[in-house]
């Protein structure tokens, strides 16, 4: 064996730390995958729901599919809105207006009328009253509320404060105990061409597929990588090999 000979003999250790690098790697991509997945069917749903425009009556809003468009009539309550904070559009601070639709014969149906801009102060909230409003028409799509990544994030909106009340990513059972009211489990992101609204330019949360797909493909090439960087530590010199 001459001198400058190398030869593959992988230890035990390397090889087993290599061997669950490249099985976490491998994990990770196909969870990245199945969101992608996941993501892709959602947004096919997305697009579907506008599809049509159905009539919900007094029928409950899970009834229909999520994101269908629909049209609801009723009486929105402009004395007791909500501004969902820590909403942001294209990179600017604000809040999005949740009002109360009232409807005859079914819970009330809470209205995104879309974002407004932060005022500077959290002493001043921006203008947001409509007064009531009764035989409204409006159309939009049916979603569910926004949700935070951490549970931090939550507030719920404060008993002892006034209308409109502040509140970040609260849930349903939170918002109708402060409305007194039963509310349905969705709420509906008004169209934007529909009146009584601010800005909207509304969009699917969280990360567009392409992206969980980028996400799967660099953590297999990780898993590749583990694999390259085992087999080159594995090789050793001849004289070294045999001394082990």
């Amino acid at each position: 064996m001459s001198a400058g000979e190398r030869l593959f003999a992988p230890t035990a250790a390397v090889t087993l730390l290599a061997l669950l690098l490249a099985l976490l790697f491998g994990r990770l991509g196909l969870w990245q995958w199945q969101r992608g997945s996941e993501r892709s069917a959602e947004h096919a749903r997305f697009e579907a729901g506008a599809a049509r425009l159905i009539e919900l009556g007094a029928r409950a809003a899970t009834e229909v599919p999520l994101y269908q468009r629909i049209r609801v009539r009723g009486q929105l309550d402009g004395a007791h809105q909500f501004l969902l904070d820590n909403r942001t559009f294209r990179g600017r601070a604000g809040y999005e207006v949740l009002t109360p639709l009232a409807r005859a014969g079914a819970p009330a149906l809470l209205v995104d009328r879309g974002w407004v801009p932060f005022t500077g102060t959290r002493a001043q909230l921006p203008q947001v009253e409509i007064g009531a409003r009764a035989g409204v028409e409006l159309t939009g799509r049916l979603a569910l509320l926004p949700s935070p990544g951490l549970a931090s994030g939550r507030a719920a909106p404060d008993a002892r404060a006034p209308w409109p009340k502040v509140t970040s990513y609260p849930d349903m059972r939170q918002l109708a105990a402060a409305l007194g009211t039963p509310l349905e489990s969705r709420i509906l992101l008004l169209d934007p061409q529909a009146p009584f609204g601010y800005l909207r330019e509304w969009q699917l949360p969280g990360l567009p597929p392409l992206r969980h797909y980028a996400y799967a493909i660099e953590w297999w090439a990780f898993a590749v990588l583990t694999a390259i960087v085992w087999a080159l530590m594995s090789r050793r010199p001849g004289g070294e090999a045999a001394q082990r």
